[in-house]
C-alpha cells in the first residue's frame, strides 16, 4: 500500500513543525514579510496544517479561502522566493527528495493556476496564500 504524502512528511507533528519553520523563513525574507506583517501568525500555522494535511492525505478537511484569487495577486519574484523557503525548509527537516519534488510540483500548480475549476489546489504555500488575504 502507498504511504500519502502526509504519511511521508511524518504526519501532523511533523508536518506542524515545518509550516512553522517555513512561516518563521517567510518572515524574515525581504520579499515575502510585508505579506505577514501584522498577521495572527498562531492561527496562520494552525489554518496552514489544515490544509496541507487535507491536499497531502492526512485525516483534516479544509474549508477556507479559494487560492485561485490569492495567487493571481502574487508576483513571481514572491513566488520564487515563497518556493525557495519552502525548500530550504523541507531540505532542513530532512524531507526526501522524491517528497521534496512533489511538494515543488504542488507549488507549481499554484504558479500555473492549474488546477481543476471550481477546486483548490493541494499542497504547499498555503502560508503566503492566506497571509494575502484580508481575515
Amino acid at each position: 500500500m502507498d504511504t500519502s504524502l502526509y504519511q511521508r512528511l511524518g504526519g501532523a507533528g511533523r508536518l506542524s513543525a515545518i509550516v512553522a519553520a517555513a512561516l518563521d523563513r517567510h518572515a524574515a525574507n525581504p520579499l515575502l514579510a510585508s505579506r505577514l506583517r501584522g498577521r495572527d501568525l498562531l492561527r496562520l500555522k494552525h489554518l496552514c496544517v489544515h490544509y496541507l494535511a487535507a491536499g497531502f492525505g492526512g485525516p483534516a478537511t479544509y474549508e477556507g479561502v479559494d487560492l485561485r484569487e490569492v495567487r493571481a495577486a502574487t508576483g513571481e519574484r514572491e513566488f520564487g522566493a515563497l518556493v525557495s523557503d519552502v525548500v530550504a525548509t523541507l531540505d532542513e527537516h530532512g524531507i526526501a527528495p522524491r517528497d521534496v519534488d512533489t511538494v515543488v510540483g504542488v507549488l507549481q500548480t499554484l504558479r500555473a493556476g492549474s488546477w481543476p475549476p471550481g477546486a483548490s489546489p493541494s499542497g504547499a504555500g498555503i502560508a503566503y496564500a492566506l497571509a494575502s488575504v484580508s481575515w
